[in-house]
């Protein structure tokens, strides 16, 4: 196979898009042309060859809370644009009663607003996608790749907005469905199985959502602006928000279903948590419909605190989505690397792949050579969350460790093992114990999960 844009010499990082839209990168070292030369051990980074250099302190970066901001400005006026463009056919006779200004208003300003976001979220997107990419590999993104042609859909749809025709409901409304399904085609649902239910669950769950909020906004407005006309449209606004509320729950958790294979992951996940936050939001949102609602059945109005209170909970929900549609549902299991260095001793473990089943396990050990090599070391595994159990014994034999990764003073010695050693998911406590020439014995212990 020709590697056009390959160097001479070791290479192996890949950054590729995932079907749902998701950058996804890794490293498979290989040699192109002759192998170099072998370095003396003390040019090695030792801490990079054993997996711990270049880890960044967790948390939020500021490029990440721009992406989820973005997102966030995105999915917001995804859902307002088009509730608003599918609201005035459901609401055909009482949307004519609205002011003409007003109603120019509704229609063309929240179009506006989808297309700065839409432009916006593409640029800042396409950016993160494209990393380290050559200038000729972003035309193949928008040619060759799912998630580039729904970018290009959601932008040729958002400037078509802007040409619809004013008071054409019909047209309106028929340009929202597809505008929802580019957004449907480019997330979660696209990677899912089986393909076809969780694309129509989640088209279900935008246009519903896109009710919802539209139709909120539209309150709102009204509130402000033709009191009397907010009465009548809060009427059958209530009406399709449960509907909308009843879509929304049964929509996800069809998705839910099929994006975990396990309940348990919802608390192992952010995914699973952010949902299990919106959850709650929305049984706020129910509660607040519910008192708007006996409002409305007493003094014909809704209550402005509780419209507000609703516009907030909205808000905060669309914040939600704008992150958790972003990470993955599913918990990764990473391979375990740990190495701790001491005055006496340095220790490093290796479990991998990391996973309910068959693994590798391997231990080095560096002791300080005014001690000699161990006299003997055991590893166990313990469960966490099973404690009764006890121990697992890892059996590890001695073997020649090729891996350059030497200290001043200390010699080397590496054991492995290979086997079901780790039968079940959850968290472990991996535990090796030392025995120095002179019985003394040292232990250390390392905590870890698997999915």
């Amino acid at each position: 196979m020709p590697l056009s844009h390959a160097r001479e010499g070791v290479d192996g990082c890949y950054r590729i898009i995932s079907e749902d839209g998701h950058p996804v990168g890794g490293s498979y070292v290989f040699v192109v042309g002759d192998p170099p030369a072998a370095r003396d051990a003390s040019t090695f980074d030792v801490h990079a060859q054993l997996g711990h250099a270049g880890h960044e302190e967790g948390g939020l970066t500021t490029a990440s809370l721009i992406l989820y901001a973005v997102r966030f400005l995105y999915y917001a006026a995804l859902m307002l644009a088009a509730g608003a463009a599918l609201w005035p056919l459901l609401y055909r006779q009482g949307w004519s009663r609205i002011p003409e200004p007003l109603r120019g208003r509704l229609e063309r300003l929240p179009q506006q607003a989808l297309v700065l976001a839409a432009l916006l979220y593409v640029f800042v997107e396409t950016q993160q996608l494209m990393i380290g990419q050559p200038a000729s590999e972003w035309s193949r993104l928008f040619t060759a790749t799912a998630v580039g042609q729904s970018y290009l859909a959601l932008l040729l749809l958002a400037f078509a907005g802007l040409a619809l025709p004013a008071g054409r409901s019909a047209l309106r409304f028929v340009w929202a469905l597809p505008l929802l399904a580019t957004e449907a085609w480019s997330g979660h649902a696209a990677a899912a199985a089986p393909r076809w239910a969780a694309l129509s669950l989640d088209y279900v769950h935008l246009a519903f959502a896109a009710l919802w909020a539209g139709g909120l906004m539209l309150l709102l407005v009204l509130w402000q602006a033709e009191r009397k006309e907010a009465g009548r449209f809060a009427a059958s606004f209530s009406r399709m928000a449960w509907i909308s509320i009843v879509a929304l729950t049964l929509s996800g958790i069809g998705l839910t279903l099929l994006y975990m294979t396990k309940p348990e992951y919802l608390l192992l996940t952010p995914w699973g948590i952010l949902l299990l936050v919106k959850t709650g939001l929305v049984v706020l949102v129910a509660g607040a419909g519910f008192l708007i609602r006996v409002r409305m059945k007493r003094s014909g109005f809704p209550g402005g605190a509780l419209l507000k209170a609703d516009g907030a909970l909205m808000a905060l929900i669309l914040v939600i989505v704008g992150v958790f549609t972003y990470i993955s549902p599913l918990p990764a299991n990473e391979p375990v690397g740990w190495h701790k260095m001491g005055s006496e001793m340095h220790v490093s473990i290796r479990i991998a792949p990391n996973v309910p089943g068959d693994n590798e396990f391997t231990v080095r050990i560096w002791m300080h050579k005014s001690l000699g090599d161990p006299k003997s070391v055991q590893l166990r595994l313990m469960s966490e969350d099973k404690p009764e159990l006890g121990a697992i014994e890892i059996p590890l034999e001695k073997f020649e460790d090729d891996e350059i990764s030497t200290f001043e003073g200390y010699t080397k010695t590496a054991y492995r093992a290979k086997g079901t050693y780790l039968p079940f998911a959850g968290r472990w406590t991996a535990e090796v114990r030392v025995m120095d020439p002179n019985d003394d014995e040292r232990v250390e212990r390392l905590s870890f999960r698997n999915y």
